[in-house]
């Protein structure tokens, strides 16, 4: 499996789904709309950790709920040197719009620090979530984590790695994960952002998610676009099969046509009807966590 890297020039898709390709596009998709509605951010900039970018946006719907509704952590991606979390207020309302108490975290990037600074930092923003979603409607029993692009690679690094969770007291705290477009087994490194990030690791199999699969993992939820040229779409496959090989459970959904960017954009209104992938990670964890 080969990652191009994340802000590769090269790609010019022809719809606005290229937005998502880096982080300043995305502020114009932010803001452009339009949205879902009867949502609220509830919080904004909730301290997770010490640093500048350990903080974390809560949001909500605003219905009246007979019961806690189930929690969703957001993953940005950005090649785990670039994001921000005010830019995905799109995604995070469409999530909340169909139920859930979302959570979406900064987390501390290349080269201000290397793997698994930033694996931590999902961590840590996922046990706080757990800890505070009571105070938002939320059930803690009944969380979910997910991502995008590097986004997914944390969200399945702390759904698959026990030890992660683990160091924050939280090792049962995730229920299920899903993951778009997501890097799941990218050795040998062979690009800038994945050597920048993981090249300092002593052992690199230790960063790879599919050296994690295990019979008792969360259930999981893998999508990719069939014409992904950041990610290939093997590796969702590849995850998948190796979780039914020990036993696991997880779902590949592939997406004909469907780009490293449209797999995110999608989830906002503009892009909801070339493919349902909102539609489809919302049953997944609808089922999953009740």
């Amino acid at each position: 499996m080969r990652i191009w890297g994340m802000t590769r020039r090269g790609l010019l898709v022809p719809t606005l789904g290229a937005l998502a390709a880096a982080c300043s596009p995305l502020g114009l998709l932010n803001g452009l709309g339009p949205r879902d509605g009867g949502v609220r951010r509830a919080a904004h900039n909730l301290s997770y950790g010490p640093d500048d970018r350990q903080t974390l946006d809560v949001w909500t719907p605003l219905a009246p709920s007979t019961g806690p509704r189930p929690v969703l952590v957001f993953f940005y991606g950005g090649g785990w040197y670039a994001g921000d979390k005010d830019l995905y207020g799109w995604a995070a309302q469409a999530l909340a719009a169909r139920g859930f108490v979302v959570v979406v975290p900064d987390y501390r990037l290349v080269p201000e620090v290397h793997f698994p600074a930033f694996i931590e930092d999902a961590a840590a923003a996922t046990a706080m979530a757990g800890r505070i979603a009571a105070q938002y409607g939320g059930d803690p029993a009944r969380l979910g984590v997910m991502g995008h692009s590097a986004g997914a690679h944390l969200a399945m690094m702390i759904a698959l790695d026990r030890r992660y969770m683990a160091a924050v007291e939280a090792p049962d705290l995730i229920k299920a994960a899903a993951g778009l477009a997501g890097p799941y087994d990218f050795l040998p490194l062979d690009t800038p952002s994945s050597i920048n990030a993981f090249g300092r690791a002593p052992d690199l199999t230790l960063t790879q998610p599919v050296s994690f699969v295990r019979a008792d993992a969360p259930p999981i939820w893998a999508g990719h676009g069939t014409t992904d040229k950041i990610v290939h779409a093997e590796d969702t496959t590849i995850l998948c099969e190796r979780m039914h090989a020990v036993g696991g459970r997880c779902e590949a959904k592939l997406y004909p046509g469907l780009s490293h960017e449209d797999l995110i954009a999608t989830f906002s209104p503009l892009f909801r009807k070339k493919a349902p992938v909102l539609d489809d990670v919302v049953a997944f964890f609808h089922r999953e966590l009740g």
